[in-house]
């Protein structure tokens, strides 16, 4: 009983807190789950209604049902240009949806600080409420209670209206089956946007309603964003009432659990998360998928499939096998690959494992006619020449701030091509590469700290901590696809970020780590101080790293991971073990992130929570859709882009940074579908493969992806 009465007021409090979390994930969920949209821009939806709803407060009913009315209305005015702005990506999948929803974030968020200023706003609730009332003898405020009784009526009323009317009826089909919705009449593309809308108000609504509970200000939206994905993660987006508990699950997490567990209370939500998603990624792996491996190949068959290859080998003496034969027709078959310029991922995918070439590289060209000026060689290492020329010549054209920039640039473009390894090769969409990206960058630092200030040296081990990392994480995320791999990562990345604040011997905690020692670019040398020679050393690192990349994606191994996102049913019915490619790729994409991290302290000579959040993956996320999926080069341009408006440009309009950087995520999902790789003709060295093509969504663990990959662009 002195337990239950010590611990009475934060138990109703996070009674109060999940069923606030509820009315907003029930948006997030109807959006997501109805509707189809990944909308990252949800949280700002409740802030529109927060704002609004704080500022014709007056202390009166009046102005409390004024300021429900019209931050209700105008969230759901806003879910309805979602709709609208969503419509155009509806076959480019979730991705697309999520980059353009997390600009619109950023510029909203941007308006609403000019429109209402960037302090938190005070709330005033009718005086009947703005009082306590007796509960088990402790006084409670009474707008707690009664938003209590509220939400729990909100929740029957929404169960009633999905599963009892007929517009809830129209919605379900709208989910299931909306060719079957249409042929009774009704028109899907309206009942999409009036979800959306619906979502809009119930996150207004709640943003009105929430204000004396979560109040408008600085972050008040991504913070409500973060908890509602964890609320519809752990409900599920099937029913009302799973979404109802999970979310007062998290509330009592929010606040009993701060009091109960302190020092676990900020991994447990996350955690919960991540465990979510891994034990349904691993319970929807199909029946045909024997382990982690995928079916154990019988030797007998793969002498005799061997042997009926080289029968069936064409005259001309085309290398490959039967094998590659027949992933290379499923591939071009009807329904299966998509576009024309995909017989490369059926090359990797059904290519000799003995080490015969795939079809089209083999004796046929002699290989130094590619080597030739003008030849497809000489075509792909122009763009890499002239890069290089230009990051050289950067020094002599810039003053120190900008050389500075350019710095960072690199290291957040390092960040960006192990992005790509995983979103454009391996088919891992992630926003969590900022996790490996931490621990390198921590690592450096920490290193420094102890006297190991040897270029080298801290990159070696900074890559070393980041891989380690990664191949104990990755195991959790190469089982999944598409979206689920999105909030795993996702998960993931949350969850180092709650380590490095909790850390505080290790990470500086919230205030970051600063004033250790300068890096020496070699033994014996002295610390690095200058600018230019600062950014000198990373352009080295960088140009290695790069370089060491780009061969291992040319290489045999990098067409088998190639193929394993593109066919990756075929290549487990090959015998390939596809599981254990993903993770070597997590591994060194992880490594490279570490790498980037080491780079980023070197430069800035500080590090802070803030430089390996959630923000830097939507950046670095957003750098590969500007380059191409599927192209280093266009990852690090992307990130050279992203710096430039972030540091650079917004410097000449202080304060609206969020703004310029929202416009470039709206603009560049629009404008460029296939990243700048795609504006040199929508293909790879004139080949008629996609140099851009788009991440898989959503596909089962061992089924192909509506686009394979083509040849790599660099």
């Amino acid at each position: 009983m002195d337990l239950l009465d010590a611990h009475l007021i934060p138990a109703v409090d996070g009674v109060a807190f999940g069923l606030l979390l509820f009315v907003v994930a029930a948006g997030l969920s109807l959006a997501f789950g109805t509707a189809g949209v990944l909308n990252l821009s949800h949280g700002t939806l409740y802030a529109i209604g927060a704002y609004t709803g704080a500022e014709l407060s007056d202390g009166t009913w009046g102005g409390l049902a004024l300021g429900l009315a019209a931050g209700t209305a105008a969230a759901c005015v806003a879910g309805a240009g979602l709709s609208a702005a969503t419509a155009p990506l509806a076959r480019r999948g979730h991705l697309a949806q999520a980059l353009l929803t997390f600009g619109l974030a950023l510029i909203g968020g941007d308006l609403l600080i000019q429109l209402f200023g960037a302090d938190e706003l005070p709330v005033r609730v009718p005086e009947a409420l703005d009082s306590s009332v007796m509960l088990l003898g402790h006084r409670y405020p009474a707008y707690r209670l009664c938003f209590i009784v509220m939400a729990v009526l909100l929740a029957a009323f929404g169960t009633w209206v999905l599963t009892r009317t007929r517009m809830g009826a129209a919605v379900r089909a709208a989910a299931d089956d909306p060719q079957m919705l249409a042929a009774t009449g009704r028109n899907p593309r309206a009942v999409h946007t009036g979800v959306l809308a619906a979502a809009g108000a119930l996150a207004g609504a709640a943003g009105v309603l929430g204000a004396p509970i979560i109040g408008p200000g600085p972050g008040t939206s991504e913070n409500v964003l973060m908890l509602s994905l964890v609320v519809v993660v752990l409900g599920g987006l099937r029913s009302l009432w799973a979404t109802f508990f999970a979310a007062v699950a998290v509330g009592e997490v929010q606040t009993l659990g701060v009091s109960l567990v302190p020092d676990l209370a900020p991994y447990l939500l996350f955690a919960a998360m991540a465990a979510v998603l891994v034990l349904r990624s691993r319970f929807a792996e199909p029946a045909t998928a024997h382990g982690p491996e995928g079916p154990a190949p019988d030797p007998v068959a793969r002498l005799r499939g061997h042997l009926a290859g080289r029968l069936r080998r064409r005259p001309r003496g085309t290398p490959g096998t039967a094998e590659a034969a027949e992933a290379s027709r499923t591939a071009e078959a009807p329904g299966t690959a998509g576009t024309s310029g995909t017989d490369m991922t059926a090359e990797a995918a059904g290519a000799d494992r003995a080490g015969a070439a795939p079809r089209g590289y083999g004796n046929r060209v002699p290989k130094w006619i590619g080597r030739l000026p003008g030849g497809t060689a000489w075509r792909q290492a122009a763009p890499l020449l002239v890069l290089l020329v230009v990051l050289i010549s950067l020094p002599a054209l810039l003053d120190a701030y900008s050389i500075s920039l350019a710095g960072s640039a690199l290291a957040l473009g390092l960040l960006a091509v192990s992005v790509t390894i995983l979103t454009g090769y391996a088919g891992l969409p992630t926003l969590g590469q900022t996790a490996p990206f931490a621990v390198g960058a921590y690592a450096t630092a920490n290193l420094a700290d102890a006297g190991w200030t040897v270029g080298p040296v801290q990159i070696v081990l900074s890559a070393l901590a980041a891989a380690v990392f990664s191949a104990v994480v990755g195991p959790a995320v190469i089982r999944a696809r598409g979206t689920t791999v999105l909030m795993i990562t996702l998960a993931i990345g949350e969850l180092t970020g709650a380590v490095v604040n909790q850390l505080k011997s290790v990470t500086g905690g919230a205030d970051g780590l600063v004033g250790f020692p300068a890096t020496r670019a070699l033994w014996g040398g002295e610390g690095m101080l200058e600018e230019s020679e600062l950014y000198n050393y990373a352009l080295v690192v960088a140009v290695v790293a790069v370089s060491v990349t780009l061969l291992v994606l040319r290489s045999p191994a990098g067409k088998l991971l190639t193929g394993t996102r593109g066919a990756e049913a075929r290549m487990r019915a090959s015998g390939h073990p596809v599981g254990r490619y993903l993770l070597v790729a997590h591994i060194c994409a992880g490594a490279l992130a570490g790498v980037g991290g080491s780079l980023m302290v070197t430069v800035q000579q500080y590090l802070s929570p803030a430089d390996v959040g959630f923000e830097i993956a939507a950046f670095a996320l957003l750098a590969v859709v500007i380059g191409g999926t599927t192209s280093v080069i266009g990852a690090l341009l992307g990130a050279g882009l992203i710096v430039a408006t972030r540091d650079w440009v917004a410097g000449s309009w202080p304060g609206h940074g969020p703004l310029l950087l929202g416009v470039l995520f709206v603009a560049t999902v629009y404008l460029l579908p296939r990243g700048l790789a795609g504006l040199r003709g929508g293909n790879d060295g004139g080949n008629g493969r996609s140099s851009g093509a788009p991440v898989p969504e959503d596909r089962p663990p061992s089924a192909p992806a509506p686009n394979p990959a083509g040849k790599v662009s660099p």
